[in-house]
């Protein structure tokens, strides 16, 4: 597996509907991957519950010496990475481009 995952995540982020999320982006840390790039543009609904799941995996993302990006985000999640005062530390991409050109920047 390379260095960089991307993970589609479509329908709710919520209480119940968040362990696939979990599931994925600990599968790819398993097998290698150090940067895991979520594409959230089929996101319909995210409560606390998947906020506290992208919380968690930006930390073992980050621990772990990877970057842990957002991208697609509707503007219903927008708003509530906004109003909880993580869209300062998520970091987030509107396209993919953008976010695997930022990642292709860093030294190897």
């Amino acid at each position: 597996m390379g260095k960089t995952v991307v993970i589609d995540v479509g329908g709710k982020m919520t209480i119940g509907h968040d362990a696939a999320v979990h599931d994925a982006i600990h599968a790819a840390l398993d097998k290698g991957a150090s940067n895991i790039v979520m594409n959230m543009d089929r996101v319909t609904r995210m409560d606390s519950s998947g906020i506290g799941e992208l919380v968690a995996a930006h930390t073992t993302v980050t621990k772990r010496g990877g970057r842990f990006l957002l991208v697609g985000l509707p503007q219903r999640v927008a708003t509530v990475l906004q109003i909880t005062n993580l869209m300062g530390v998520l970091e987030t991409f509107e396209q993919m481009d953008e976010a695997l050109a930022s990642l292709s920047d860093e030294p190897d």
